[in-house]
Parts: C-alpha cells; sequence; structure tokens
C-alpha cells in the first residue's frame, strides 16, 4: 500500500490546483502562498520517496510531470489574469510545457517509447519559476520583494524557460537522428 504514496501525494497536488487560483485570485495571499508552497514541497517528497524506496511506477511517469504542468500553467494564468505576473511570462512558460508535451507525445506516436529524466536545466526552471510566482505573489500581497527584484527574476525565468525548451527540442531531434533507418 505505501508503495502507491507517492501518487497519492501526486493527486493531492493536482486537488490543490483549483483551491490555488481560487485564493490567488480573490486576492488571498497568504493562503496561496500557504498552499502553494505545500503543493511545491509535496512535489520534492513524492520524488524522494519514489526513487528513495523504489515506489516509482508508470502512473507516478504521468501523474508528477501533469501535477508539475497542471499547477504551474494554473497558477501563471491565474497570476498574469490577476496582473501580477507579465503575459510574455505567462505565455513562454506554456509554450515550453506544450512544445515538451507536443514533442513527446510525437516521439510517443511516431518512434515508439520515450525513455528519459528531466534535465538539470528543466528542474533548474521549475525552481525558477516557483521562485518567480512566490515572488510575484508576496510583492502583489506584502510589497516585498521590491518590483526590481521581481522583474529581474522574471527575465532569469524567461531567458531558463527558453534556455530549458531550446534544449528539449535539441534531445529530442538528436534522438530522433539517432534512431536506426526503418524500411518503407
Amino acid at each position: 500500500m505505501l508503495r502507491h504514496l507517492p501518487n497519492l501525494i501526486c493527486v493531492a497536488r493536482i486537488a490543490l490546483v483549483w483551491p490555488i487560483v481560487t485564493a490567488l485570485h480573490a486576492g488571498r495571499y497568504g493562503l496561496t502562498l500557504m498552499l502553494f508552497t505545500v503543493a511545491a514541497v509535496s512535489d520534492g517528497v513524492d520524488g524522494f520517496l519514489a526513487k528513495r524506496f523504489n515506489w516509482q511506477s508508470e502512473l507516478g511517469k504521468f501523474l508528477d510531470p501533469m501535477a508539475d504542468k497542471l499547477l504551474l500553467v494554473a497558477v501563471f494564468v491565474t497570476a498574469a489574469w490577476s496582473g501580477i505576473a507579465p503575459w510574455w511570462l505567462a505565455a513562454a512558460a506554456i509554450a515550453r510545457d506544450l512544445v515538451i508535451a507536443g514533442g513527446a507525445l510525437i516521439f510517443r506516436l511516431w518512434f515508439g517509447p520515450l525513455r528519459g529524466r528531466p534535465t538539470i536545466l528543466s528542474k533548474a526552471n521549475t525552481a525558477l519559476q516557483i521562485l518567480f510566482l512566490v515572488a510575484a505573489i508576496l510583492h502583489a500581497g506584502y510589497g516585498l520583494p521590491p518590483r526590481e527584484v521581481v522583474a529581474a527574476l522574471a527575465i532569469a525565468t524567461l531567458v531558463s524557460t527558453i534556455a530549458s525548451g531550446a534544449d528539449y527540442v535539441r534531445r529530442f531531434t538528436r534522438r530522433v537522428w539517432s534512431l536506426p533507418a526503418r524500411g518503407v
């Protein structure tokens, strides 16, 4: 039963998306930050448990990234809609996720199973996106950190998002080119 704990944590993270978005939309920044922090920490906890106790599963390989993407996309869209985050950054983050998901789907359909792990660049990008969103929400609710810090984080997050998306495209392309040619 415990081997399913990482998947249950992912499902709980997915269930937190709606309360986080609702709290953010209502301007309840303290509640938003608390729930968002719980969701972000749960991502690390489920990953640790899955790896440490070898509780990895095919469902978990699908649920974990889906939970991450759902959470970040929902918070980015809500933050942009509320004027807390710039639309250009939300669009870049969403476009990156669409490129990755589209590339993975195409690879799976045309070439077979996609075996891969998130790259260090991708993990750094996710961490920067979370850091930016926390800083933007803190600024909206409490005036800290200063606007200049939030702006600098937005630019760093944009650069990281573009670099991470380009890295995934490069990796997908290299993997396709390295496959043996199929007879027609």
